[in-house]
């Protein structure tokens, strides 16, 4: 049974850089056919996309959040890494690590998510 477990930075500061991880147990970040995607919520809101790293280390990023996200991954901890820069009040959402699986077309697995809040 795979689980992604999202870290919990809680409160950030506007203009800091947001950092969270995702814990992946029972399965491996560089198997085949697998991306490793972050996903948010903002309050009131539908699902956004913010990009994903794959299980080569290559990574896609939203056009919309481009120039302020970065993905990356420690493959001896299988873990994956979200940061966003300069974050800013509406970047307050809940934050969700899933894995995309290309034969299928869709999220088999998701983390439960953790809430976010930008705020001085």
């Amino acid at each position: 049974q795979v689980q992604l477990q999202e870290s919990d930075p809680g409160l950030v500061k506007p203009s800091q850089t947001l950092s969270l991880t995702c814990t992946v147990s029972g399965g491996s970040i560089t198997t085949n056919y697998y991306y490793w995607t972050w996903i948010r919520q903002p309050p009131g809101k539908g699902l956004e996309w913010l990009g994903y790293i794959a299980h080569s280390g290559s990574t896609y990023y939203s056009p919309s959040l481009k120039s302020r996200t970065s993905i990356s991954r420690d493959t001896s901890k299988n873990q994956f890494t979200l940061q966003l820069s300069s974050v800013t009040p509406e970047d307050t959402a809940v934050y969700y690590c899933a894995r995309w699986y290309s034969d299928s077309q869709g999220y088999d697995y998701w983390g439960q998510g953790t809430q976010v809040t930008v705020s001085s």
